[in-house]
C-alpha cells in the first residue's frame, strides 16, 4: 500500500472512533446476538424451518450460524452501509474534502484510505457479531458437537473452526455491499441517501430472488451469496457455492468500486 494511502487509512480509522454511526453499527453487532441468545434461553423451541435452527438448544455453535441467516435480510447490510455510505458523502457534503486535498494528498490515495477504512469496519462488525454469538451461545447451550447439513455429527472443536470459516466466507458478499455503499456515497454526496440506497438495493435484490419466474437469476443474485458458507457445513464440503460467491460478488463489487473511484477523481470540490 502507498505510504500516504496508509496514512489516510489510519486517519480514517481514528475518525471512525468518534462517529456515532460507528458505535451504532458495532453496538447492533453486539446487542443483536445477546438479545437472540436471551430469547433462546427463555423459549423451549427454535426456528426449525431454517438451517441449524433445531440445534440452538443442543449446541451454542448453531446460534451464530442462525444469526448469519437472519442477518442477511437487513441487519448486516445496514451495519455495513452505516459507514460505507457515509465515509465519503459526509465530508463531500460538508465541504471538508477540499481541505484534505490541500494536504498534498492525491485523490486516489484519499479514496484508497477511505475504502480500506470502510472495509475494515465491515470486517470488524461481522467478526465481532460472530464472536459474541459464539461466546453467548455456548454459555447458554453449551460448547457441544454440531450436526452438519448432511446429518453427520461434527466435534465441537471442528465445528468452531467451521463457524469461523463461515464468517470469513460471509464477508465476501458483505464487502460487495460495502463497495455499493461507497459508490452511492460518492455519487449522491448525501449520507442518508447513500445509506438508505444501499439498504434498499440489498432488499430489492432479495425481493427479485423470491419472485416467481425468476428462479434462473437466483444463483447470480448478491443475496444468494450470503448462503455460500453453508457449503462448509456439509460432508464433504461443497466448495461450488463458495467459488460462485467469489466471482459473482466480484461482478457487483468491482464495477461499483471502479465507478466510485472515477466519480471521486472527477469530483468538483471548489465550491464546497
Amino acid at each position: 500500500m502507498n505510504p500516504t494511502a496508509l496514512t489516510v487509512y489510519r486517519w480514517e480509522l481514528r475518525k471512525l472512533r468518534f462517529q456515532k454511526r460507528t458505535y451504532l453499527g458495532l453496538g447492533a453487532a453486539v446487542v443483536v446476538p445477546l438479545i437472540f441468545v436471551t430469547a433462546v434461553a427463555a423459549q423451549p423451541g427454535g426456528p426449525e424451518d431454517v438451517a441449524f435452527g433445531r440445534y440452538i438448544h443442543t449446541s451454542g455453535l448453531a446460534i451464530p450460524l442462525v444469526l448469519l441467516l437472519f442477518g442477511a435480510i437487513w441487519m448486516f447490510p445496514l451495519i455495513t452501509a452505516l459507514v460505507a455510505g457515509d465515509i465519503i458523502a459526509s465530508e463531500d457534503h460538508n465541504g471538508t474534502l477540499k481541505t484534505i486535498l490541500t494536504r498534498s494528498l492525491g485523490r486516489g490515495q484519499i479514496f484508497t484510505g477511505k475504502t480500506l477504512a470502510a472495509i475494515t469496519y465491515a470486517i470488524v462488525a461481522i467478526l465481532l457479531n460472530g464472536l459474541v454469538a459464539i461466546v453467548a451461545g455456548c454459555a447458554v447451550s453449551g460448547f457441544n458437537p454440531l450436526t452438519s447439513l448432511s446429518g453427520t455429527r461434527i466435534s465441537a472443536g471442528h465445528a468452531l473452526a467451521l463457524v469461523a470459516a463461515s464468517l470469513l466466507v460471509y464477508l465476501i458478499p458483505i464487502l460487495a455491499v460495502a463497495c455499493i455503499g461507497l459508490l452511492l456515497s460518492t455519487v449522491t454526496r448525501n449520507s442518508a441517501a447513500a445509506i438508505t440506497g444501499t439498504l434498499m438495493f440489498s432488499l430489492l435484490i432479495q425481493l427479485i430472488g423470491i419472485l416467481p419466474g425468476l428462479e434462473g437469476l437466483r444463483p447470480y443474485l448478491l443475496s444468494t451469496q450470503f448462503n455460500a458458507w453453508q457449503g462448509l457445513l456439509r460432508e464433504p464440503a461443497d466448495w461450488a457455492p463458495i467459488i460462485r460467491a467469489a466471482w459473482v460478488c466480484a461482478l457487483y463489487a468491482l464495477p461499483a468500486l471502479f465507478g466510485a473511484y472515477l466519480v471521486f477523481l472527477r469530483r468538483d470540490v471548489a465550491g464546497g
